[in-house]
């Protein structure tokens, strides 16, 4: 059996109202210490964006995808996050042509895709542009098909028999549903070093940037604590995403995911519950990681869109609003899923060719306009490069979140309206009275607590430097 690493439990602290005046509780909370990562210095005030290249183009190649690159630099995206991009085992595969995460060689690339020349050439590209290149690695499993599945069959968790491999097993130790793949086992500490070289191989073969682990926390924390610091004894600033929401993982990761952030969206935006439960992840930042541990924060990702249903199905009219919280929130990194900027309405088929649509371009400006806020603004930048998040009491909890970050000279303010009908308050500015600007470039002067008018499922941001 490998070696796991606990699913820390998450505490949900709800905040009390004041149902007389219908306002908003301060938050107060010990801060706990700060990461020892360091992050590069190229991540302060960077978003991220994932690439689908199947879907991404009717091709679904490398050569078709780069074609997108100039778009996307003009969008003001900063880190492509690609889905792997390995050959997929054809050994129990899922559909037509399997998941990406079943992963038949590390150290080869996808033939659908193109050549390992046809990806470094996206790279290349992308570094000439001003952007950086993330894979996506998949430590906790391979295909049954794997060469080590023969060679090295010690590197798997075996049946009671000692005969072969068993699925990908989760935390508990139990058999998950991913039967096309075979769970690793870390006690083995080759495997390590196997698995390490594996990674070393596209930091050296395609000058790569980082890397988005998959089921993170699957993975025994001691292998990363290992991994990480060898791999960037090869590029010292190599960035890390851990696909998990845990506390433990951020002494080594630069960024987790958002889980708990992400599903509180999806309850918020259907009405189910009140903004006021944002309060409870603002809690949760503050006191269970430090203020330097990043977290990315999404409205969508491939697991999402496929499985769950689209930005629009389970967000509705509060999609934008979901993603300027993404944008603006403390600690958070946003991400675009490929596709979202073109208002992807469909639930992209996993393990089948599904091509996005990129017929529709209105939401284009949006993102645009957002990922432009986050770079320009101090205030939103990352971890302690940005400033901390202040709640701001509007008298209407149950409809309006409101908060302002503050860094330096720069402040932001957020005012969200996420119900379905026309919202009018007077926020209590206390000690941020002064001039703004709105993003449409309109002066405010708000010397005293101003009266504001939100319109159903839109919102205010205002910025002063």
């Amino acid at each position: 059996m490998k070696k796991i690493t606990a699913i820390i439990a998450l505490a949900t602290v709800f905040i009390a109202c004041n149902e007389a005046r219908e306002t908003e509780e301060t938050l107060v909370v010990e801060e706990t210490a700060p990461t020892q990562v360091v992050h590069p210095e190229w991540s302060k005030n960077a978003n991220i964006y994932e690439v689908n290249v199947r879907q991404y183009t009717p091709e679904g190649t490398f050569e078709a995808f780069e074609k997108h690159l100039p778009r996307l630099k003009e969008m003001g995206v900063d880190i492509l996050w690609f889905m792997p991009i390995q050959p997929i085992g054809k050994l129990n595969r899922k559909g037509g042509m399997g998941s990406y995460y079943s992963i038949s060689d590390y150290e080869a690339v996808n033939t659908d895709f193109g050549s390992l020349e046809d990806f470094n050439r996206i790279v290349e590209t992308a570094h000439s542009l001003g952007m950086k290149v993330i894979l996506d690695w998949v430590a906790n499993h391979t295909s049954f098909d794997h060469k080590w599945v023969a060679k090295r069959p010690d590197f798997y968790t075996q049946d009671s028999l000692g005969n072969r491999p068993v699925v990908a097993l989760d935390n508990d130790g139990k058999p998950t549903d991913w039967t096309d793949v075979a769970d690793l086992n870390y006690n083995e500490r080759d495997l390590m070093d196997a698995m390490t070289e594996s990674m070393r191989f596209w930091v050296t073969a395609s000058n790569i940037d980082g890397f988005r682990c998959d089921v993170a926390g699957f993975v025994p924390l001691e292998f990363w604590e290992v991994a990480i610091p060898k791999l960037k004894e090869t590029k010292s600033d190599l960035f890390f995403l851990a696909e998990w929401e845990d506390p433990k993982l951020m002494s080594v990761f630069d960024m987790g995911y958002s889980w708990s952030f992400h599903h509180m969206m999806n309850e918020v935006a259907k009405g189910e519950k009140s903004p006021t439960l944002f309060n409870d992840y603002l809690k949760k930042l503050n006191t269970e990681f430090g203020p330097d541990n990043m977290q990315m924060m999404f409205t969508t990702n491939h697991d999402e869109n496929s499985w769950n249903g689209t930005v629009f199905e389970r967000m509705g009219e509060n999609h934008k609003n979901m993603f300027v919280l993404a944008t603006t929130f403390q600690n958070g990194m946003p991400l675009i899923y490929g596709g979202q900027e073109a208002s992807l309405n469909k639930r992209l088929r996993f393990f089948e060719k599904d091509t996005i649509s990129w017929k529709n371009t209105d939401l284009i400006p949006f993102y645009t306009q957002m990922l432009k806020l986050k770079h320009e603004n101090k205030a939103l930048w990352n971890g302690t490069a940005g400033g901390k998040m202040t709640l701001i009491e509007t008298g209407k909890p149950d409809r309006v979140y409101a908060f302002y970050r503050e860094k330096d000279e720069n402040r932001v303010v957020v005012f969200l309206n996420f119900s379905d009908q026309a919202i009018s308050f007077e926020p209590l500015l206390i000690d941020i009275f002064g001039s703004y600007f709105s993003l449409e470039g309109n002066s405010l002067d708000w010397a005293t607590n101003p009266q504001l008018r939100l319109e159903a499922n839109d919102c205010l941001i205002v910025t002063k430097n």
